[in-house]
């Protein structure tokens, strides 16, 4: 099953966006098992940019700017993103200023992203969704459509 949606990722756009697969993921210093794991990952389906491909392996970025190669099947295109900023954010009912909020998320929380429009994505963490500003998030650009 992983190798059908490994083969769907090559060739894709660069850069794009993916998440983490596992809750552990060697990070190495090049692009195959030879290059010594530099650190590793510890958060599942955290975002990270897929910045380069060389055979089997993505140069990726996470949201510190922090780079290094892992192995695609480490990878998976299912999208969450990252809440970002100083202060928790209010997860609304709807998609403008003003609506009820249904939530907050602290910064650093890791939700599924379930589609955008130009300022505002619908995001799920847990068993609760609600639009966050699309500003307020990594691991989505600012002009990408995501349906």
């Amino acid at each position: 099953m992983h190798a059908q949606a490994d083969k769907q990722d090559k060739g894709a756009k660069l850069p794009r966006f993916a998440s983490l697969r596992s809750g552990e993921v060697n990070v190495r210093t090049g692009p195959g098992a030879r290059y010594p794991v530099d650190w590793v990952f510890k958060r599942q389906n955290m975002p990270v940019e897929i910045l380069a491909e060389y055979d089997t392996w993505r140069e990726v970025r996470d949201w510190q700017g922090t780079k290094g190669w892992v192995h695609q099947a480490m990878l998976t295109a299912q999208r969450h993103v990252m809440v970002t900023g100083d202060d928790a954010q209010a997860l609304l009912r709807k998609a403008e200023d003003g609506a009820q909020p249904v939530a907050k998320a602290e910064p650093g929380v890791i939700a599924q992203l379930r589609r955008c429009d130009p300022e505002w994505c619908l995001i799920q963490i847990d068993r609760v969704s609600g639009w966050v500003k699309r500003k307020a998030l990594w691991g989505v650009y600012t002009d990408e459509d995501v349906k």
